[in-house]
């Protein structure tokens, strides 16, 4: 490393973008075959956690953006794995809801997710990979508020599990 470079390689905001680059490498690199991204991921994991949302709640739980979260659900529905059904109560929204091909896929997916997520932690002893998730998920609930998006589940307006 170049003496000039430590500036930058011991920034928390630079290690952080390193680590979501080298997380999305890794689930990208094992789960090939499903073509599916991480994102895709996590809001067919929310829709199978919250049938019947509406695309505004979705965004809330996963903290996505709008036009982001648009553009999943698109991706989902074209794929066959979400479908948009008009809401109940008022018919301006649009009810999601996994299809039974969604769960086919977060089923066949699950264990391949656990193998992700141990990968991803894998250079880290059993203790510092606890201490490491207590500390980044402390992190980012502290600065939820800061976030573009921020995190409106219920367990996050209690202060618990995000």
């Amino acid at each position: 490393m170049n003496r000039d470079d430590r500036d930058l390689y011991n920034k928390p905001g630079h290690l952080i973008r390193r680590l979501q680059q080298i997380a999305v490498a890794v689930f990208l690199s094992k789960t090939e075959g499903f073509d599916i991204t991480p994102v895709q991921y996590s809001a067919l994991l929310a829709l199978n956690n919250h049938p019947g949302v509406d695309q505004t709640t979705l965004m809330q739980i996963v903290a996505l953006d709008r036009s982001t979260i648009g553009e999943v659900i698109g991706r989902l529905a074209a794929k066959g794995l979400v479908k948009r059904a008009v809401g109940k109560q008022d018919r301006r929204t649009k009810r999601l809801e996994i299809t039974p091909a969604g769960r086919r896929l977060l089923a066949a997916m699950h264990s391949i997710n656990d193998d992700v997520q141990k990968t991803i932690l894998a250079p880290l002893a059993p203790a510092e990979r606890r201490q490491f998730v207590r500390l980044v998920r402390k992190l980012v609930e502290q600065n939820n508020d800061r976030s573009r998006v921020p995190l409106k589940s219920r367990t996050a307006k209690r202060g618990g599990r995000a």
